[in-house]
């Protein structure tokens, strides 16, 4: 099987003549290592080559002498150049030693203090000789050769000008020596795919962050900047860019740098931005530089979200479908229809009487719905001034009125981003305001009071009202493309005098509810039992009455029972007991209803206007289609005339 070369790291060795050769001896044993190529060529061929376009470029170039240094200093990969060691040198002079020989040692650069201070304390006569190029080492064997000098130790350059001259010599570098560089050569290879790979980690983490990011070295020179900062300085290529002084780059960022640790707002190519300035390194040490360009919108827009999360906490439903007591064929067909709506995003007008539990629908369908962790937000738009409730629904920006809190304000539409908006007695909103909803229903977006930037908000509106919107549309009060965007699935919730037989289960959930709060009260009532037995002598009562206030009005009069209950003495020790007279004391209203001497409707007519509250709640639920409602009661078009005016 091949081996997979394509981790390993690229080093190629330069040289020519006999360090060519131990290059190709030695550079067997690093086979399994490295791809290891041996480049016979020197100073601009060799430079030529290793900076060519066309193939594979080295991770690191080994080479030697006056060879090593030309390409150290000309290519823009890392070069380790061979360093004879001390036991080299004692090699080659040994072997170059002759009683009558005279030796020089030639080096490129500088001879090394401690090879002199070796050939001093062993009074070794050898003349310690160096050059920088290759013309300086043709002239300087030239010289040795005048001199007298026998035998030259050098590199391979040095040793095959001197063998051309006629002098003996002696190569210098050992397989030591080069087996120690191509050692070199593998650890800053493998320290430089390091390093690349943590730069290129580095890259993706800069191209997917949503904020502009440059970093540049002490001299401001680009290392690293991401495709958003790039766009925004109008520039094309990374590639074209990194190695390069930023404000050569970008002149327009020139005097918007901020000092260290600083934040700034500048504009670049008429964007607003704040720019932070902080260290590249984590300790600060390492003179580069980072910066931030974060889109001012941007950083307006974070705000808003954060103030609408911190805000959601508030916004919370209570009620579930199962809070809702009531099991006639009204409620049933009721909760039906929430558990059909609340999987669907689509606007839903609840009609129904005050008091008839309209927000209780609407809260019971957000807790069914895909929205249930998120804010249920509910207003009612009967209950502020037209300027109120702008500003309540639609927020507004710092300074945009008199008074307007710092900083300023999201609105109940964006706190109920994700989830649900509740308008109850929204037939009561304004009609200046009318047309700002629209638009939020239509486009999904509102504007602050004072802003002209739209903030994105995906939210379900759910409206209530115990007006008929429709008389409001043909009298002018009432946007007609308003209605239309928030009638397209409606609920019609009975009055508690059309569903009879729902008033004394309702009755009993409120009283044991009063109880679950009242520590005295609930002594007394202990179970449903015995808050059953307690309410038996109002029965016929609570259903003769037509309960004008609903299920409000009858919560009302079960407090008023609770209260007698609690502070009601035993008597001589025995069970204590309301009696008649007690509860026609207690809500006086309820049994005026159920007697005719006081002058008040008779059962037979509160069943006539119980049938009429029947057909109306039927007609709003089937939009005004009369046709549907005849159908939905299993009665004639004539028969619903003459129900709706109250005759048999």
């Amino acid at each position: 099987m091949k081996a997979d070369t394509a981790a390993r790291p690229r080093i190629w060795a330069v040289g020519i003549s006999r360090l060519r050769d131990l290059f190709m001896d030695v550079g067997a044993e690093y086979a399994d290592r490295a791809d290891l190529d041996v480049i016979a060529l020197g100073y601009e061929d060799a430079v030529a080559r290793i900076e060519s376009e066309t193939g594979e470029r080295p991770d690191v170039v080994v080479g030697g002498g006056s060879n090593g240094a030309y390409l150290k200093s000309r290519v823009s990969v890392p070069v380790v150049i061979i360093s004879p060691t001390g036991f080299d040198v004692m090699q080659a002079l040994a072997k170059a030693r002759r009683a009558d020989a005279r030796m020089a040692l030639v080096t490129h650069g500088d001879t090394p203090p401690e090879i002199r201070r070796f050939l001093a304390a062993y009074a070794i006569d050898v003349a310690c000789e160096s050059y920088r190029s290759a013309q300086d080492a043709e002239n300087l064997v030239l010289d040795l050769r005048d001199r007298g000098i026998d035998t030259v130790v050098g590199p391979g350059l040095v040793t095959d000008l001197a063998a051309r001259a006629g002098m003996r010599s002696v190569f210098l570098y050992s397989r030591t020596s080069v087996a120690s560089a191509f050692e070199t050569a593998l650890e800053v290879a493998h320290a430089m795919r390091r390093e690349v790979g943590r730069r290129t980690r580095l890259d993706n983490l800069l191209q997917h962050l949503r904020d502009g990011v440059v970093a540049v070295d002490a001299e401001g020179r680009i290392e690293a900047i991401n495709r958003r900062l790039l766009t925004a300085l109008g520039l094309a290529d990374a590639a074209r860019v990194v190695g390069h002084p930023l404000l050569d780059v970008a002149p327009a960022l020139d005097g918007l740098l901020p000092a260290e640790g600083e934040d700034v707002v500048g504009r670049v190519h008429g964007v607003s931005y704040a720019i932070h300035r902080g260290p590249l390194g984590g300790d600060g040490t390492s003179g580069g530089t980072i910066f931030t360009f974060q889109e001012s919108r941007a950083v307006e827009r974070l705000d808003r979200t954060l103030r609408s999360r911190q805000g959601a906490q508030e916004f919370v439903a209570r009620y579930q479908l199962e809070s809702i007591v009531g099991d006639s064929e009204a409620m049933r067909r009721v909760k039906a229809q929430v558990r059909k709506y609340a999987t669907s995003d689509a606007t839903v007008l609840i009609l129904g009487e005050s008091g008839t539990g309209k927000e209780m629908v609407a809260q019971s369908m957000h807790q069914m719905s895909r929205r249930k962790d998120f804010p249920f937000v509910a207003i009612n738009c009967g209950a502020f001034s037209e300027a109120l409730l702008e500003s309540e629904l639609f927020g507004y920006e710092e300074g945009a009125f008199t008074g307007a809190r710092r900083g300023g304000k999201a609105g109940l539409i964006e706190a109920s981003h994700r989830g649900t908006l509740f308008l109850d007695e929204i037939g009561e909103m304004p009609s200046s305001l009318q047309s700002r909803l629209l638009r939020v229903l239509q486009e999904r977006e509102v504007v602050r009071l004072g802003s002209t930037e739209p903030t994105r908000v995906d939210i379900r509106v759910i409206a209530a009202t115990h007006r008929t919107l429709a008389e409001g549309v043909e009298d002018g009060s009432f946007r007609a493309d308003l209605f239309y965007r928030i009638n397209i699935l409606s609920i019609a919730l009975p009055p508690l005098r059309a569903r009879a037989g729902d008033i004394l289960p309702l009755a009993a959930e409120l009283l044991a509810q009063a109880a679950s709060r009242d520590g005295a009260l609930a002594q007394r009532l202990a179970n449903r039992d015995a808050v059953r037995k307690v309410l038996a002598p109002l029965e016929d009562a609570l259903s003769a009455y037509r309960w004008p206030g609903n299920v409000r009005e009858l919560q009302n009069v079960i407090e008023r029972v609770a209260v007698e209950i609690a502070h009601m003495p035993g008597k001589n020790g025995r069970e204590w007991k309301l009696t008649l007279a007690d509860f026609e004391a207690i809500a006086p209203e309820l049994f005026g209803a159920a007697h005719d001497a006081r002058g008040n409707p008779s059962l037979r007519q509160l069943s006539r206007s119980a049938e009429a509250d029947q057909v109306r709640a039927t007609l709003n639920e089937f939009g005004g289609d009369r046709d549907a409602a005849c159908k939905a009661l299993g009665i004639s078009k004539t028969t619903l005339w003459r129900k709706l005016n109250g005759k048999r």
